[in-house]
């Protein structure tokens, strides 16, 4: 084993009797435990968060959209997907319509939505599992057109969702009920029977509510499905469609394969497509989470900087302690260079014993509260998860162990160079 690291373990901790800088050491070791253990939780819950929310979004955003660069629309939806198909990792390619318009109810007022227009391949499978009541189906009994909207927006208008009967074994189906009634009423309608007015009367398209959804208090609120061709002739657009959602296999991929397609459609038709990703579509919102880890994580690497100077007060103490030592070192034929290894040792020694430590104890709870959710959110009936989230990312632990490594080497560089700077001679005399 090397000797500089013999002497620079023997420097920090002593066998034989625990001295005033062993103790100094000690707490350095306990505070960058300390730094690196709330590191690795709070990254690990921020980060559980982050998944939380973009698993969310992107159950009803796509995970790479075309939209036209000018408005009007898209033409030609089918081309599109059908080039969107041909890359690897694409699951499904649909196009879709949105727009604005009032919902009005019998007996209620009217309510200004989000009407989304869609095929119904083209959702995730997070919102046929977000069903409260009834089920995701575009189309009522009879051949009637069906609409699905939020849970929270069907209890503010009094809407009830249809629920099927029980069939008997010797009868026919009892029981069930008959959705709530609504009419849709887009803005194009409304100006063409004002401008008719007072012979026309505003082309209203009636729907009933076959199911009521759950996912983000917002979205439920404002946001309402409807079959495709029932929203391209509520917001008549014909034949165009407001974009096309693409869904892949892999959600890392998004980037790489909206590069594929902007190629692809630049080739065919230069500048018509803008081509976005599900990062960009929220880019502001993921942006900010972005923004609150980092913060996060640079006030919490405080507890780090602090145990650092620890380290440079304990390895000074030693230096001014061990002088006769360090100096008989060089007559020995140890260089200057050797004594600032040593120095530089002791610190790497103290960062990696501090992450080690608060790396085990930083995991044990993040993966105890993964498993079992110990640690409850308040109110959290009205969230879509009862406990703090977790999720740990081995890249964000790698840089924890490397910032607190590095800020304890650094913290040995003034001690190594004040002992590399004794002079011999005067050493081994000033302890004769």
């Amino acid at each position: 084993m090397d000797y500089r690291f013999l002497i620079a373990r023997r420097y920090l901790a002593s066998r034989r009797r625990l001295t005033l800088i062993s103790t100094i050491s000690a707490i350095s070791v306990a505070g960058v435990a300390v730094g690196v253990a709330a590191l690795v939780v709070v990254l690990s819950v921020l980060n559980g968060f982050y998944d939380v929310v973009r698993d969310l979004l992107v159950s009803y955003d796509p995970h790479v959209r075309v939209e036209a660069v000018e408005g009007g629309g898209l033409e030609g939806a089918d081309e599109i997907a059908a080039v969107a198909l041909q890359l690897d990792g694409v699951v499904s390619a649909t196009p879709y319509v949105e727009g604005k318009a009032l919902l009005a109810a019998d007996g209620g007022a009217g309510q200004v939505v989000t009407v989304r227009g869609v095929q119904r391949r083209a959702l995730d499978a997070e919102v046929e599992r977000s069903i409260r009541e009834g089920a995701f189906d575009l189309e009522a009994e009879g051949g009637a057109s069906g609409i699905v909207m939020g849970q929270a927006l069907a209890s503010r208008t009094g809407l009830r969702a249809a629920e099927p009967g029980i069939g008997l074994e010797d009868g026919p189906q009892t029981g069930g009920r008959a959705g709530s009634q609504v009419s849709l009423l887009s803005a194009a309608a409304l100006e063409r029977a004002i401008g008719l007015y007072p012979f026309g009367l505003p082309d209203r398209r009636t729907f009933t509510v076959t199911g009521t959804f759950s996912l983000e208090p917002t979205y439920d609120e404002s946001h309402v499905f409807v079959a495709l061709d029932q929203a391209q002739r509520l917001f008549q657009t014909g034949s165009r469609v407001s974009g096309v959602d693409i869904r892949l296999t892999d959600l890392d991929d998004a980037a790489s394969v909206r590069d594929r397609l902007e190629a692809d459609l630049e080739a065919a038709s230069p500048g018509r497509y803008a081509v976005t990703t599900w990062y960009d579509l929220q880019g502001s919102l993921y942006s900010v989470m972005r923004l609150e880890k980092w913060a996060a994580s640079a006030i919490l690497a405080l507890i780090i900087v602090v145990a650092a100077f620890n380290i440079v007060g304990a390895l000074t103490m030693i230096v001014i302690e061990k002088q006769r030592d360090l100096g008989a070192l060089q007559a020995m034929g140890a260089s200057r260079k050797d004594v600032r290894r040593i120095f530089l040792i002791e610190g790497l020694l103290v960062g990696g014993v501090g992450a080690g430590i608060g790396l085990a104890i930083g995991l044990t709870i993040a993966m105890v509260q993964k498993t079992f959710g110990i640690a409850k959110l308040a109110a959290a009936g009205s969230f879509v998860i009862d406990a703090y989230p977790v999720a740990i990312r081995p890249l964000d632990i790698g840089g924890v162990v490397v910032v607190a490594v590095g800020l304890c080497a650094l913290a040995a560089v003034y001690p190594a160079s004040r002992a590399a700077a004794i002079d011999p001679a005067r050493a081994v005399q000033a302890g004769a």
